[in-house]
């Protein structure tokens, strides 16, 4: 197991910036101006290590096509400079996700004492729906 760096910076020749025309509200102002960021960054070609490159290629995240490409759409500020650097913000995050390595589970089994206690609460749980049944008269 490789200890990979803390941080990874994305070089910013490999994401590809396009301005966008944003969603939502905003006035005339929303219908002039393109303030969105379109952001897309290749996996595959770029200069990550292996290891990051393979764990985000395995996330199950909507950024994430299946050709490996991140796409993020920053639409959340009304400039176009505060957008972009939100995209990749965005962008250095996912990748900062997937850093470090995630701890294997070991799988254990309930000891005695709790399996007695669920069967416990099973059995006090079916006494008390018991007395909700019908009331027959007699």
């Amino acid at each position: 197991m490789h200890n990979l760096p803390r941080k990874i910076k994305v070089p910013v020749e490999e994401v590809q910036i396009s301005a966008v025309r944003a969603q939502g509200a905003g006035g005339q102002n929303v219908n002039k101006v393109s303030t969105a960021i379109h952001l897309r960054f290749d996996i595959r070609t770029s200069s990550l290590p292996g290891e990051v490159k393979q764990r985000l290629l395995q996330l199950r995240d909507r950024r994430i096509s299946a050709e490996g490409i991140v796409i993020i759409k920053a639409q959340r500020f009304r400039t176009q400079e505060k957008n972009r650097t939100d995209a990749i913000e965005r962008l250095q995050c996912l990748i900062e996700t997937v850093l470090s390595v995630p701890k294997r589970r070991i799988a254990t089994k309930p000891s005695r004492g709790a399996r007695e206690r669920r069967l416990e609460r099973k059995s006090r749980r079916s006494k008390l729906k018991l007395t909700r049944g019908k009331i027959l008269d007699q």
